[in-house]
């Protein structure tokens, strides 16, 4: 027979009952023995007082009625001696619920048995566990909706102030002359294009990390799709001061992408290279297949980010340097942004920064290359 069988709780209750019953017999034997004894004896004035009742007993209430009242005494106190730890058990997964549903979800029933009320204990806990877990997730998400809504509410204030202030200057004519005017209706409209960018950003990191961005994958070589937006970035490379250099690239890396949405990701990535690496003079795109994975390196040089920035780099709103303004800094989303895109594609996206040099790199499960002539010249 199976031992995890035996080691049921319903076996437990059968051996209890088994042994009770037996030791239950072993004593009315036993005691029907000493009866009979007792009843058979001549010398009834050397009786010991507990002799003296069993025959009073016998005489007055018959012995099978009394057998069976002391079996059944006996059986039920047996069971509960044998089934005493089972209960126990029971009390501790009872007391365990109560607490959980106290919302004491930290709580733990500390039970090491493997039948099944161990199974039914480790099922609390686990369910504990799992609703614990959701209640952190829901003050995060709480949390982070309040974080957002604190950050859009001053990131919109910011440029909004200006345009108000500008636009406030021109209604009460509190310029001096025509160039003045000009020159803060040119202030305004800056401020309206930042204004307008960080409006279509935050549209664009709503839709792509609440997941409702349709993605319509092909076959795409990795290698052709960055060589060419590198060299659409040559103007703004060129105004930096800045050149591109492509590291490797000999072997073609075909993932599965949505072109159109994921050249959204390296765009922010090699504005972040220039916006934060003009002092290095160069943007580095390296290109790699490492095991079954398609990696891009991008690398910009100049001062390094510090340790405790690296893991909030892609958080939204979040900024290495806190003084940077929206016109220097960006509008904080273009990190996050570009993480959310590429985790949409199945990849994955890390920081390092170190002695003057960040990364950012990227990594894809490289696909089979296509069939077809038109996918090849992609």
């Amino acid at each position: 027979m199976n031992s995890k069988l035996i080691n049921t709780v319903r076996w437990k209750f059968i051996y209890a009952f088994l042994l009770s019953g037996i030791l239950t017999g072993a004593i009315l034997y036993g005691g029907s023995k000493v009866v009979h004894s007792i009843l058979a004896a001549q010398t009834y004035p050397n009786y010991s007082i507990p002799a003296r009742g069993i025959r009073w007993l016998v005489n007055n209430i018959g012995s099978m009625p009394l057998m069976i009242m002391v079996g059944i005494l006996g059986f039920v106190l047996f069971f509960f001696l044998f089934t005493r730890r089972v209960m126990l058990v029971l009390d501790e997964i009872t007391a365990g619920i109560q607490e959980v549903a106290k919302g004491e979800l930290s709580h733990r029933i500390d039970l090491k048995t493997s039948d099944e009320f161990g199974v039914v204990a480790a099922s609390i806990n686990q369910m504990a566990e799992q609703l614990q877990l959701s209640l952190q997730e829901e003050r995060s998400a709480v949390a982070a909706k309040n974080d957002l809504i604190t950050g859009i509410s001053h990131d919109l204030r910011t440029p909004l102030t200006s345009i108000l202030g500008f636009l406030e200057y021109i209604e009460k004519d509190r310029y001096q002359d025509e160039i003045e005017m000009r020159y803060y209706v040119s202030i305004a409209y800056e401020k309206s294009l930042t204004l307008r960018k960080l409006i279509d950003d935050l549209f664009e990191y709503t839709r792509v990390s609440g997941g409702s961005l349709p993605l319509s994958l092909t076959s795409l070589n990795l290698n052709p799709f960055l060589m060419q937006l590198a060299e659409e970035f040559s103007p703004m490379l060129e105004e930096a001061g800045m050149t591109y250099k492509i590291i490797g690239g000999q072997e073609p890396l075909w993932i599965q992408a949505a072109p159109g949405e994921l050249v959204r990701a390296y765009e922010n990535l090699f504005s972040n290279a220039i916006r934060y690496g003009a002092q290095g003079k160069v943007m580095e795109i390296a290109l790699s297949l490492e095991g079954e994975e398609a990696v891009v390196r991008i690398s910009n040089y100049g001062e390094p980010i510090p340790a405790q920035d690296l893991p909030h780099l892609f958080d939204r709103f979040y900024r290495v340097d806190k003084s940077r303004s929206r016109d220097t800094g960006g509008t904080g989303l273009g990190l996050a942004i570009a993480k959310s895109m590429i985790e949409l594609h199945k990849g994955t996206i890390a920081a390092y920064s170190d002695q003057g040099r960040t990364d950012f790199v990227t990594r894809f499960p490289v696909t089979a290359p296509p069939m077809n002539r038109d996918a090849e010249e992609r």
